[in-house]
């Protein structure tokens, strides 16, 4: 009689170990990390892209204003920074959208539009909205205040004659903040 014997094979790697699922999760962590990054990035560039597609849109209406009424609309009602100004995150917007009515078919706001804060404080960062100022000389001058991600040159400013020189992100290096308008 003739016994085959068989062996048995025996595999003792049938998975994974820990040290691999470890290394095979940390390179996915990494590369995830990246893309999110890139991610984020392009989102806040898009954003910027909007704020001044959106200050464009603004100024454009406020001219055709100026053209009909020989003047620009007053501005006033804010909570920040004071009374005098237009601001997007509060009911003083309304105001001016109405305004602007006839000259924009919706008066934008900001995309990510934060609550009400005093303009000064937006070198700290964080706050979002624009905010409008009619200035003196007949109403023959105006500003407008916005808050990019992304810093990209000076801060222009607006000279008016009643204000001075009105210029919220400073007068040196990049900043994100722009003051833009017509000044006499």
């Amino acid at each position: 009689m003739i016994r085959i014997m068989i062996k048995k094979i025996s595999f003792r790697h049938k998975g994974f170990t820990l040290i691999e699922l470890l290394v095979v999760i940390a390179i996915i962590g990494m590369l995830a990390s990246v893309v999110l990054s890139s991610l984020s990035g392009a989102r806040s560039k898009s954003r910027d892209a909007k704020r001044l597609g959106d200050i464009r849109a603004i100024q454009q209406a406020l001219e055709l204003y100026h053209i009909n009424n020989g003047t620009y609309p007053p501005s006033g009602g804010a909570t920040a920074p004071n009374s005098g100004w237009t601001n997007s995150n509060d009911t003083s917007w309304a105001t001016f959208a109405a305004n602007l009515q006839p000259y924009i078919k919706s008066l934008p706001t900001d995309p990510i539009q934060t609550p009400s804060r005093d303009v000064q404080t937006w070198a700290g960062g964080g706050f979002y909205s624009y905010a409008y100022l009619q200035g003196g000389c007949n109403g023959d001058t105006y500003a407008l205040v916005y808050l990019l991600e992304n810093a990209s040159g000076p801060d222009p400013g607006v000279a008016t004659c009643s204000y001075g020189t009105l210029r919220y992100g400073g007068t040196g290096g990049s900043t994100v903040i722009k003051t833009v308008g017509i000044g006499i």
